[in-house]
């Protein structure tokens, strides 16, 4: 795929300010487009945007195909009618600064409701783009739908406490839930109607001002997600559709017991025996949304690390062989061009550098693991053309608080391989230097996150990869997004021709 020389800003849309207490489809979103367009930025970067479950991660979803309703615009519910001025006037205070996902998520579910009753009681509304929506999309839609329809009515439990009959999919019992839920089948659907309706225009307007939305895939998908309850053939499940074996990653100097991540472990041989056809699926479907996808933990498409389920730690797994190959091989006969970026990051084996190069997929450089010494992979002297350079990503802290948590002698480095000296002012002023380095290199694509060209510190970091609760709740202030940032954007992009 040929890609031309760019630089991109990373922020999920959850992190857009905004009234309503978390970042949204609606204006905010379209200002953000603008002024990226603005300042010569041609790509915005996002997290997956699924609907998310166990802690509010975009990477635990109930759906590798559906949208996030919690991302729908009220503004723009509003506009097209599906709300009343009225239904807005009881809006908590909500933070402005952090998402309160324990207060934000049942208000605006009870908006989505609202608008749903509104549409369904309304007899002169025009249905027919809601029907097109559900036959165009039923090959995932209508499992999503009774998916969460049923963990609705089960208390919001995962599917493994279903009664049998619906965790093993009977059909009899799949009938019977169908109508006797078949309101809250259809509200659901209707929440993807207002997901995809918001987004496309969004995306639109993003492509119409010269910008690609760089999108990501997360390698695994949940185990309590509508993908492995509908399609327990495709992993390694028992009798009673539990997981056999589970993702993670081996211990390391930085986790002596691994990491024991729970995903579901995709049966490869089963998913080839099928042409690949849920992840062709897959990947249509999210080609539908974005322009580039990032693909996370490439190298669990050479090989994956399987856990015996039931293991507290991931000290007893073993590398087990994956179809990646393949797989690549059957998309680019199906979908022609792949426009996909390798998170290529962590332990990577000669086998995962054939699958990335032999496919011409650009890899990841993190500006912030690079300054050990000089021979470190990741300083910029090291760079070929085709890679994608960042300073930080959502599982790094801001390049500020990477500063002042670093040890003397990675500061000492990085002061050094910069040429600069150190003072008081260099914490928040190292960003900017950073931002330079990744800019001025030769990687194809220049990524920094929103918080970076802030020069804001670890209050701002948007994940801990090891922490439960409190993370992907930081939001952008809405006086951030100034002229003088926009120029200064706009002269980096300008040297060094992006």
């Amino acid at each position: 795929m040929t890609f031309q020389r760019s630089s991109g800003i990373l922020l999920h849309p959850t992190s857009l300010p905004g009234p309503y207490g978390i970042g949204d489809l609606g204006p905010e979103a379209f200002r953000f487009v603008d002024f990226l367009a603005e300042s010569g930025v041609r790509l915005w970067q996002t997290l997956p945007l699924g609907p998310t479950g166990y802690g509010d991660s975009p990477y635990q979803c109930f759906s590798a195909f559906a949208g996030n309703p919690y991302l729908v615009s009220p503004d723009f519910l509003l506009r097209d009618d599906y709300l009343h001025p009225n239904d807005l006037v009881e809006k908590p205070n909500f933070p402005t600064r952090k998402v309160d996902f324990g207060r934000i998520i049942p208000w605006k579910l009870n908006l989505l409701e609202r608008a749903y009753l509104r549409f369904s009681s309304d007899p002169a509304r025009d249905r027919g783009s809601f029907e097109r929506f559900c036959a165009d999309e039923s090959h995932w839609l209508d499992d999503f739908a009774l998916f969460m329809a049923l963990k609705e009515s089960n208390g919001g439990g995962a599917w493994d406490g279903w009664p049998a009959s619906l965790r093993k999919r009977e059909a009899s019992a799949l009938a019977q839930a169908r109508a006797d839920l078949s309101d809250s089948i259809q509200r659901f659907k209707f929440y993807q109607f207002l997901f995809f309706q918001q987004w496309n225009a969004l995306r639109a307007h993003a492509n119409s001002r010269g910008i690609k939305i760089v999108g990501d895939i997360p390698i695994f998908v949940a185990y309590d997600s509508a993908d492995a309850w509908a399609n327990p053939d495709l992993f390694f499940f028992d009798e009673d559709c539990r997981p056999t074996v589970v993702a993670g990653v081996p211990p390391d100097i930085f986790s002596p017991t691994g990491q024991l991540w729970g995903n579901p472990l995709y049966d490869w041989p089963k998913h080839k025996a099928t042409g690949f056809a849920w992840w062709l699926a897959r990947f249509r479907a999210t080609f539908a949304q974005v322009d580039i996808i990032r693909l996370d933990h490439f190298r669990g498409f050479a090989g994956y690390y399987e856990i015996p389920a039931g293991d507290k730690t991931a000290e007893h797994g073993r590398w087990m062989p994956a179809l990646g190959a393949e797989l690549f091989e059957t998309m680019k006969q199906n979908l022609g061009e792949l426009p996909i970026i390798a998170e290529d990051l962590g332990l990577i084996t000669e086998d995962v550098v054939a699958l990335r190069d032999g496919n011409g997929f650009p890899g990841m450089k993190i500006l912030q693991f690079a300054f050990s010494g000089p021979d470190n992979e990741f300083l910029p002297h090291h760079f070929h053309e085709n890679c994608v350079v960042y300073t930080g990503v959502h599982d790094n802290d801001t390049t500020r608080g990477w500063y002042e948590s670093a040890s003397e002698q990675e500061r000492e480095f990085a002061l050094r391989y910069f040429g600069l000296k150190a003072s008081k002012s260099m914490a928040k002023e190292f960003p900017a230097h950073l931002i330079r380095a990744a800019w001025s290199s030769v990687a194809l694509f220049a990524v920094a996150p929103m918080q970076d060209f802030l020069a804001l510190g670890g209050e701002a970091r948007f994940n801990y990869p090891s922490r439960l609760g409190g993370n992907w709740d930081w939001r952008m202030d809405s006086s951030a997004l100034t002229d003088e940032l926009r120029d200064r954007i706009c002269e980096l992009n300008y040297l060094y021709q992006r």
